[in-house]
């Protein structure tokens, strides 16, 4: 490993590392040249015995490719040797964001009519379906509404009979025009106003088929308009609340994505269904992996 950081040095001071490394070269050959000369005049006796392992020796010099350094050498260039590090091979792009969920699997559960909080089935956290019972309200003008809903329902019975009693006679020249159009206008008015309550009170969540005088419904249901799990509860019970006042924030976190900004330069370096690690600020220890879908 200190081999390793001391090619890494040496680059990083070309004139000085070079130098030494001529330095190094020179004392190793000039080693090899004092034993080469005094191998030969002081074991001539034995030259021919020993001949094929100086050629071993020989060969084994010509083959290493490792330069050492004296510690004076080392010292004279100024050569320092760092620690091992986990280095990042490839470029590697920084950039921040927000964790975001689309608006459009965000909702506000509210009430479209004012009234005052009776009950509350669901708190922060609770997973909900579309159309759950999140809250119920309380307030006179349901049941006023519903009134008037079964009285017009009733005038409208009045005014079809009396239409068709005019209608048969007038056909049999027994009654007048005129009290057969009016007949006609009394009934085309009940209709409608049959109709618009009929929709407001489906609008409230009640239905106006199951509707009966002896059946007001008091307390309006508030529901869950998405799937998804409850971000925040802003009623309390015995608060009121109005069409402005949501009860709760519903948010749908299987869409949760991360929106990141990059500089323009590095839009060549990102492509879609690309892998990349971020982490969260309350808790930097943990990696996430996400991928591009989007740019």
């Amino acid at each position: 490993m200190k081999q390793l950081m001391l090619i890494i040095k040496i680059i990083k001071k070309p004139f000085k590392a070079k130098e030494a490394l001529l330095m190094g070269v020179c004392v190793a050959f000039l080693s090899l040249g004092i034993f080469s000369c005094k191998s030969s005049t002081s074991n001539n006796a034995h030259t021919e015995t020993n001949e094929p392992e100086d050629e071993h020796d020989h060969d084994h010099d010509e083959n290493t490719t490792l330069v050492t350094l004296s510690e004076d050498q080392i010292k004279a260039v100024d050569i320092e040797f760092g620690e091992i590090e986990m280095k990042e091979l490839t470029s590697t792009i920084k950039a921040n964001g927000n964790l975001k969920v689309p608006n459009n699997v965000k909702a506000m559960a509210t009430s479209l009519y004012g009234g005052v909080v009776t009950s509350i089935y669901v708190q922060v956290g609770s997973p909900v379906r579309k159309g759950q019972v999140i809250a119920t309200i309380k307030n006179p003008q349901f049941i006023q509404m519903q009134e008037d809903y079964l009285t017009a329902v009733s005038e409208f019975v009045l005014a079809e009979e009396e239409f068709e009693r005019q209608q048969e006679l007038f056909s049999n020249n027994a009654g007048a025009k005129k009290n057969l159009q009016n007949a006609d206008a009394q009934l085309k008015i009940l209709k409608t106003k049959r109709a618009s309550l009929e929709q407001q009170l489906k609008l409230a969540g009640i239905s106006p088929a199951n509707l009966k005088n002896s059946s007001l419904v008091t307390d309006l249901k508030v529901l869950s308009p998405i799937n998804g799990n409850i971000a925040n509860v802003n009623a309390q019970i015995g608060s009121y609340v109005d069409v402005s006042t949501p009860v709760a924030e519903i948010v749908d976190n299987a869409s949760l994505h991360l929106d990141l900004k990059i500089f323009e330069k590095d839009l060549p370096l990102i492509k879609m269904g690309q892998t990349i690690h971020f982490t969260l600020t309350n808790n930097p220890v943990r990696e996430y992996d996400a991928e591009v879908f989007s740019i």
